[in-house]
């Protein structure tokens, strides 16, 4: 079973390269992010005439997941619980049934800029920011519920996080962003010591390996990237782990997203 993330950035402007993409990757499963279309807007027909099943959790011009599936997809939910008041679609679960079900949770974590930061120089938990660090938290609760069943599953998606400095081109320049503070770091570590595998790190330490470039100022020529898509896997998940991979190719080619695909093979 391949299940990719992709941050499409727009599915109007995106759909040819993605389903180009999707004809030469091939994965069983793709989860989307930042649609920027409802749900009644999204283009399903494209999908599912190249064999996918079509399940969206949209919001207009802006966030929205989706996930696209070759095999059976039971249980959709959508929406990170915890919050009823949070109207942004960045998260949606579904169960995959391939030779073994797989829980699968797509999500679009927020940037959580601009970060206001008080006398001492510290970051003020308050606004956009404070709006980050509180979803990560009800994540790590879901994360927990989701543990606790001790079954495959994964959390997958554009996390906005940039784990170590390695991770990123130039790390200077991100010391002051919402991707790369320390407590933003931390609360992703704190993530994956509840017992999640970081699937691209399990296989590949090497630094210089990015999954978004900025489209401004040639970053994509100059390889001036950072790694911000993850897919993080239980532990259940994690055993049935074949390989990972970045499919970096896809930045180069006309019409990109500003990101590109991670995937995972599981024995699934």
């Amino acid at each position: 079973m391949k299940i990719a993330t992709f941050n499409i950035n727009g599915i109007k402007a995106r759909h040819p390269a993605l389903i180009d993409w999707l004809r030469e990757a091939q994965p069983d499963v793709a989860l989307l992010q930042e649609i920027k279309s409802v749900d009644e807007a999204f283009p399903r027909e494209l999908f599912e005439d190249l064999g996918y099943q079509v399940e969206t959790h949209g919001q207009k011009s802006f966030n929205g997941v989706a996930i696209l599936s070759k095999l059976p997809l039971e249980d959709v939910t959508r929406g990170l619980p915890g919050d009823d008041a949070d109207e942004q679609a960045r998260w949606i679960e579904a169960t995959v049934v391939g030779s073994r079900a797989v829980r699968l949770c797509g999500l679009y974590l927020p940037n959580g800029n601009p970060v206001e930061f008080d006398d001492t120089g510290a970051p003020i938990r308050e606004g956009k920011y404070g709006y980050k660090l509180d979803w990560m938290e009800r994540m790590q609760t879901r994360a927990a519920e989701l543990l606790a069943l001790e079954e495959p599953f994964l959390m997958a998606g554009d996390y906005n996080i940039i784990p170590q400095d390695e991770d990123a081109a130039k790390p200077e320049t991100w010391q002051k962003d919402a991707l790369a503070l320390p407590q933003s770091r931390a609360a992703f570590r704190r993530l994956l010591n509840m017992g999640f595998t970081e699937a691209f790190r399990a296989r590949d330490a090497e630094p210089g390996q990015y999954s978004f470039w900025d489209y401004q100022a040639g970053a994509w020529p100059r390889n001036n990237g950072i790694r911000i898509d993850h897919l993080l896997l239980s532990p259940q998940a994690a055993d049935l782990m074949r390989a990972v991979g970045i499919d970096k190719e896809i930045r180069g080619r006309d019409k990109p997203s500003d990101h590109v695909p991670v995937w995972v093979e599981l024995a699934a």
